[in-house]
């Protein structure tokens, strides 16, 4: 019988069907860097639609060949139902969506971005922000003032399901990164309540020091190796 801290590895199939219609999915990563690309390509593959997507950005579709990566691939799809996200400019077809209504976004500073989901993985119930103040962004939003100063109350963000990137695990889950492709990647293991973390290898216990964890195994549920031809978690 395996130990209770061991971390199943699953297919990346399994790891797609845990998204249901109407479940709320983070994925990790920024334009190419960090993004589990072998998940999406599955999760594309099965039946789920209607998902809402918290990720930083819409990834890269331009209508021309190479055509659209990672999460880009959602978008076109039509399987998303709403997005939450700081960034959508390089990819046509998501402004196309959000200009027709078609497809409700949410725009936040990335700075907001990463302390929301940071507070929804805390328990806190949101955090004050100075960014937005006397913008159109502080219009429908919620202010409060203190000391003289006068913040947006930003509430946190939390998902049924979150998939992540890293580099390498242990048989424990424990995480390291490589690089900038760490990004958003260690906070959403923290903000959803399925993690599963797509990685480059998984090594046996105690093969990672401890000081060198950056996601500790206690926020993973499952791993997925990457597919033959992805993005390296080095490159």
């Amino acid at each position: 019988m395996a130990k209770p801290f061991i971390k199943p590895l699953i297919s990346p199939e399994e790891a797609a069907a845990m998204v249901k219609p109407g479940s709320s999915l983070m994925v990790g990563g920024f334009n190419y860097g960090g993004a589990p690309y072998t998940i999406i390509d599955a999760l594309c593959r099965g039946e789920a639609r209607d998902i809402d997507l918290i990720c930083v950005d819409t990834s890269y579709f331009q209508t021309k060949v190479p055509g659209p990566v990672g999460v880009a691939r959602l978008v076109t799809d039509g399987r998303l139902r709403s997005l939450v996200a700081s960034h959508i400019g390089l990819n046509k077809r998501t402004q196309e969506l959000y200009t027709k209504g078609e497809l409700k976004i949410e725009l936040i500073p990335m700075g907001t971005f990463v302390e929301r989901i940071r507070a929804g993985g805390a328990g806190l119930g949101g955090i004050l922000t100075p960014t937005g103040v006397d913008t159109v962004y502080e219009e429908g939003r919620e202010t409060i003032e203190l000391d003289g100063r006068r913040y947006i109350i930003e509430k946190p963000l939390k998902a049924d399901i979150a998939f992540i990137r890293a580099y390498k695990a242990d048989a424990a889950g424990n995480l390291v990164y490589y690089g900038t492709n760490r990004n958003f990647n260690p906070t959403m293991a923290t903000a959803a309540e399925k993690v599963v973390a797509e990685v480059d290898e998984v090594l046996p216990l105690g093969a990672i020091a401890p000081d060198d964890v950056v996601t500790p195994g206690i926020f993973i549920d499952a791993l997925v190796l990457k597919g033959e031809g992805e993005y390296a978690a080095r490159t």
